[in-house]
């Protein structure tokens, strides 16, 4: 299964998805339509959400509570203080142009300071929704290549 694949994937490389939690969305204009349906499957499976204004407004349009929160060029309090504080289990960023390049840098660094995962593709979130729901479902189990 595609979703359980990627987050053995995601464990293997020291990023271990939340099961519950906060959410922080932050993505670019041409990723926010498609972000509301991955969105959706966080909100019910009971995670809340986070996101930047444009983010949040366009998620606040289709019926999902969202909580508003500043980029880090912005002000405070922003994205990367908000997951040095611990408040944020999983950040989704889907950065475009040079624009995002200062905010992008900053969250990098807090999410490696705190270990939250960062998911920087579309394709990638919605991975992590499966894979989420398998962890929800079953336990993980390993089996040897001989096997």
């Amino acid at each position: 299964d595609f979703g359980l694949a990627f987050v053995k994937g995601m464990m293997s490389a020291g990023q271990t998805l939340p099961a519950h939690g906060c959410i922080c969305i932050s993505v670019n204009d041409r990723d926010k339509e498609e972000m509301i349906a991955i969105a959706r499957d966080f909100t019910e499976m009971g995670f809340t959400l986070i996101g930047t204004r444009g983010t949040a407004e366009a998620l606040a349009d289709h019926d999902l509570a969202v909580r508003k929160i500043f980029k880090v060029n912005e002000g405070r309090p922003n994205i990367a203080d908000a997951i040095r504080n611990g408040d944020v289990d999983l950040m989704i960023n889907t950065p475009l142009g040079a624009s995002s390049h200062y905010d992008e840098h900053a969250l990098r660094r807090a999410a490696i300071e705190q270990h939250v995962p960062i998911i920087t593709t579309l394709s990638a979130a919605r991975a992590a929704v499966e894979g989420i729901r398998h962890l929800r479902a079953q336990v993980l189990t390993v089996k040897s290549l001989q096997s």
